[in-house]
């Protein structure tokens, strides 16, 4: 009896567990590769997550998803935004366009969070609104990019 109850809590503390595991920036980076695509792109980093319970998502999964947004913008200061002032052309466009889908993973990783917290009863619809506006308008700038080169900058940071 006692074995059968410590394998119903081993399992139950596994399945509270977060969907998410530590990263680095290169392994979630979407920055490279071709514009157009990107919000499928960081829906795909953020595939583990079960859109359909989204209140059953733990603390865990909230700091990966802020850990995501921090680095995301850590990478555009320190990295985009230095290579971008140091070029030009295409070169420069195609920084830009990186810059533009690291910001939508970047969004994206934000916007779940906040679905997570109103989710579990939390007002968060003002904040969700200001947003899924900045998302909306950073989808369009990659999809009006699209099928051009976006390049990818290696950035050092990880994930919560």
């Amino acid at each position: 009896m006692r074995f059968s109850i410590a394998i119903i809590a081993a399992s139950a503390a596994i399945a509270q567990a977060g969907v998410f595991t530590q990263q680095t920036y290169d392994d979630i980076s979407i920055s490279g590769g071709v514009a157009g695509n990107a919000e499928q792109e960081a829906l795909a980093v953020f595939s583990a997550l079960d859109l359909n319970d989204l209140a059953s998502a733990d603390e865990d999964d909230i700091d990966f998803l802020k850990s995501v947004n921090s680095i995301c913008n850590d990478a555009e200061d320190e990295a985009f935004n230095p290579a971008i002032d140091a070029a030009d052309g295409e070169e420069a466009d195609a920084l830009q366009r990186g810059k533009i889908k690291n910001k939508v993973l970047k969004l994206e990783a934000t916007i779940l969070r906040l679905m997570i917290e109103q989710a579990q009863g939390e007002g968060v619809a003002d904040e969700m609104a200001k947003e899924q506006t900045k998302l909306n308008n950073n989808i369009q700038q990659d999809e009006d990019e699209a099928g051009n080169e976006s390049t990818f900058l290696s950035f050092d940071a990880t994930t919560a």
